[in-house]
């Protein structure tokens, strides 16, 4: 069976939240893509609720899109602790940190509203009902107030 990275990594040392490259991976036409763990809750001390978790990362999807080309995918840990972003070449974990918090700035404002939440309707999501802004919000004010580090060992707050 084939090794995957998140289950070497010692969730017990990770400081969260950061941002941490995972890996790069090159393909047959010399593709580069970029594996990143961004982990906004400490491992095995909170999970962030399944609603709030789901709207972050509809929020996410646009709002990093804005601000940085290549993102294939910002998708959530089952253990609901953080994301998996995918991007298209290499990228330093400060650079995608400072683009995270931006996104996160924005999400956590009075001014970002479900207008603002893309795919929440019925047709655009596979359980459009389990959404929560306040949530997501309440999730992304803590993450900013911590400091989200560019580093996984070491505080490295961008």
């Amino acid at each position: 069976m084939a090794e995957v990275e998140s289950f070497q990594l010692d969730h017990t040392k990770v400081l969260a939240p950061y941002v941490r490259l995972i890996g790069t991976e090159t393909g047959p036409q010399g593709d580069v893509i970029s594996n990143f763990d961004v982990r906004f809750v400490q491992p095995n001390a909170d999970s962030i609720g399944m609603a709030a978790l789901h709207t972050i990362e509809h929020s996410m999807a646009s709002l990093i899109r804005d601000r940085i080309d290549g993102m294939i995918d910002f998708s959530p840990f089952g253990c609901q602790t953080g994301f998996h972003m995918i991007m298209w070449g290499e990228h330093t974990s400060e650079k995608l940190a400072k683009v995270i918090l931006s996104a996160l700035t924005e999400l956590a404002s009075p001014e970002f509203t479900w207008d603002d939440v893309p795919g929440v309707a019925e047709k655009e999501c596979g359980n459009y009902k389990n959404h929560s802004l306040f949530g997501a919000q309440e999730w992304a004010k803590k993450i900013i107030a911590e400091g989200l580090s560019s580093d996984a060992f070491t505080r490295k707050v961008v």
